[in-house]
């Protein structure tokens, strides 16, 4: 199917070719009909792609800092290799999308294949929406007019943030899309509106849906005008819906309010408020989120909770409905802010002109295309396969694997043959990036593919176990991004599938647990392996806050971050250890009676009398090392920071040992299984081992828990 992205580089916006997605639990397949681009948004989208680096950096100064920590703990080499990754990562456009349901995930009992609906989903002839995104089309709506609703729904959302009464004065700041539309529905409340803008035409449309205007062509004082329009009371309200750098927009409007006066901010401007425009008047200021409640709340979005309506009256769906009911009644009209129609094909004209003085709304024309579902592409242009080697398909193409693993596989004797991810954009970039034969959507047709002899899991952790099984039923070497499972059930699972279809057929399965291969820690195994006593091994893990709504943090889809991340520590302790462990101890900080689960300190005696602590922290400093590691042993200490640097204080026949740049062994793990797939023989890492550690990270879990 074709799809819009935009390359982050260059601004450059093409139509590409990519996998149809697959329905998903509780989404809806969608085939598009209409969708509408969003002038404003996706204007500062093509701008920013635009933009030179240190141009995109001062429009991000918090990704700025970002990177600044990242150079502190990883090196300049690193970061700037993330930086660069980040934004080869083709953006998909749009959110104002019409269509018809063509299929509906497991959950969805709302729609029915044949609805006509309106969605945030994106540019593209298929998209799969979550079901709390999308919102029946009444028949007497037209699609040109259902493209606009989720455009309206933002406007709708300003509105219902300022809370206007029937007869109040209020002033809208930018006539836009969403500042005309502003302007309809405060009128069909009741209100009278003052519009501003510095377009004519725009003021004219304005002023057609009964509002008094403000030129600022014609210099017109916006704040003069705004007393008139008040009879010198000061207006009740402001929403600005404009998009500009500058701080006057909000003064102006602070100038204009009467005491209690409301301002609420749809648009982007400068947000460096003046006390002294806001005390005297007691002035309220709210920017708006979005479409309404639910916005960015992945438990809504994704998870399909709705709030219940006698707590939440609007959410974003709701929203959506509210539009296409006031569409329907004739109370909202969108034809006469239509300015251009163009067929999918030839959408990058469309974003050529974006801002300019003629353009408004911008229909987009879907043709029925018989090709739209395929849900792989072939790539002929790639070289033949190499008979005889590792030939892979990798499962998921997110930033880990595309970051890391991906450019790891593609430096070793391995083929690519196939890349799969769920909406089929990551996947297409991925096939084009690494050269893959194909990309797709259709992981089980990837498993089932008799060419394919070694499966690359790198999706979410709640879904390894199942893919590892189904690979290692097709009779294929499994490489899998930790964790190896996230519950008892799954490892079990997995045991039994291992038994039953991997040791047979000679198949490897390994974890990506890299630390191990890091060339500091090689040789610091060394090292410690030429000691006979007893070695204590102290980690200190300054882990980084992560938002308690990631899905990481999540234990059904990330299994939380003991059992996400701490495995990568248990299993490095195991390896230096180099023996069993027999017992294991943990206890988590506490904090006005409430668990800290990313707080924490565990330890593991082995067989062998070694001794290993992890403090894992996500309550540190950015500028300390992110991991570090000190070894005591017979009078001497080896202290390792962030795999770029190893010293030794009193450790015999070692003193220094510096790396250019941060190596945590990706590279080594990765060829270490493929020559190992390559050459049959024994495991890099035991599969007994690859129990041992995640059975270790559940006690863990379990103990802080308990």
């Amino acid at each position: 199917m074709k799809q819009i992205l935009q390359d982050l580089k260059t601004g450059e916006t093409s139509v590409v070719d990519v996998p149809c997605p697959a329905v998903r639990h509780g989404h809806v397949l969608i085939s598009t009909r209409k969708s509408l681009i969003s002038a404003g948004t996706e204007k500062m989208l093509v701008e920013f792609g635009q933009a030179n680096l240190i141009d995109k950096a001062r429009q991000q100064p918090d990704k700025v800092k970002m990177v600044v920590d990242k150079v502190k703990t990883d090196g300049l080499i690193p970061t700037m290799q993330a930086v660069r990754s980040k934004l080869d990562q083709p953006l998909a456009m749009g959110y104002c999308n019409v269509g018809t349901i063509i299929a509906v995930g497991s959950g969805v009992t709302e729609y029915s294949v044949g609805d006509r609906v309106a969605s945030n989903g994106q540019h593209a002839e298929v998209v799969c929406v979550p079901k709390n995104l999308c919102a029946k089309i009444p028949s007497t709506v037209s699609d040109e007019t259902a493209s606009f609703t989720v455009l309206a729904a933002i406007a709708l959302q300003g509105i219902r943030l300022v809370k206007p009464s029937l007869g109040e004065r209020v002033v809208v700041t930018g006539l836009g899309l969403i500042g005309l539309i502003t302007v309809q529905l405060l009128r069909a409340q009741g209100c009278a509106v003052l519009g501003i803008d510095q377009d004519t035409h725009k003021c004219e449309l304005a002023r057609a849906y009964g509002a008094q205007v403000v030129d600022l062509s014609v210099q017109q004082d916006p704040v003069q005008s705004a007393q008139e329009f008040s009879k010198n009371k000061g207006v009740d309200a402001v929403i600005i819906t404009a998009s500009s750098s500058s701080n006057e927009l909000i003064h102006q409007a602070a100038t204009m309010c009467r005491k209690r006066g409301r301002i609420v901010l749809v648009g982007v401007v400068g947000l460096e408020l003046s006390r002294a425009d806001f005390y005297a008047k007691e002035i309220s200021f709210q920017v708006s989120c979005s479409y309404g409640p639910g916005r960015y709340d992945s438990a809504y979005e994704e998870g399909g909770h709705d709030y219940p309506i006698g707590f939440v009256r609007w959410t974003e769906q709701r929203n959506f409905e509210a539009i296409l009911e006031l569409m329907s009644d004739a109370a909202l009209s969108v034809e006469q802010l239509i300015s251009h129609r163009y067929d999918l094909i030839s959408a990058p004209l469309a974003y050529a002109e974006l801002g300019s003085p003629q353009q408004l709304g911008v229909v987009l024309n879907y043709p029925d295309s018989e090709h739209k579902l395929a849900r792989t592409i072939n790539y002929p242009e790639v070289s033949s396969v190499r008979s005889g080697a590792v030939n892979c398909g990798f499962i998921g193409a997110g930033n880990y694997a595309t970051q890391v693993l991906l450019p790891a596989f593609s430096k070793t004797t391995a083929n690519l043959i196939s890349v799969a991810s769920h909406t089929g954009v990551s996947a297409s970039h991925a096939g084009k990036k690494f050269n893959f034969q194909q990309a797709t959507t259709d992981t089980t047709a990837l498993l089932q593919d008799e060419m394919i002899n070694t499966a690359v899991v790198a999706t979410r952790h709640n879904s390894h176990a199942q893919l590892i099984c189904q690979a290692l039923q097709q009779n294929k070497h499994v490489f899998v991004e930790k964790p190896l499972a996230i519950n008892p059930e799954q490892l079990s699972q997995i045991t039994t599938a291992y038994q039953e279809y991997g040791v047979s057929n000679g198949l490897q399965l390994m974890v990506g647990f890299n630390r191990r291969y890091s060339p500091l820690i090689q040789k610091l195994k060394s090292l410690c392996d030429a000691v006979s006593a007893p070695k204590c091994f102290v980690m200190t893990i300054n882990a980084g806050n992560i938002a308690p709504d990631h899905w990481t943090q999540d234990p059904a889809i990330g299994g939380g971050r003991i059992i996400g991340e701490c495995c990568h520590f248990v299993d490095l302790l195991r390896f230096l250890a180099g023996a069993k462990s027999n017992a294991v101890q943990a206890m988590q900080m506490h904090e006005t009676g409430q668990a800290l689960a990313d707080k924490l300190v565990f330890s593991i005696t082995f067989e062998n009398g070694c001794l290993g602590t992890v403090h894992y922290l996500a309550n540190g400093n950015k500028a300390f090392p992110k991991e570090r590691l000190e070894v005591f042993a017979a009078g001497g200490v080896i202290q390792l920071d962030n795999y770029r640097s190893m010293k030794s204080y009193g450790w015999s026949g070692f003193n220094r040992m510096n790396l250019v740049k941060q190596d945590k062994g990706n590279q080594a793990c990765v060829q270490a299984f493929v020559q190992s797939v390559e050459q049959g023989g024994r495991a890099s890492i035991p599969f007994a081992e690859l129990i041992e550690v995640t059975e270790l990270t559940f006690q863990i879990n379990q103990l802080v828990q308990s």
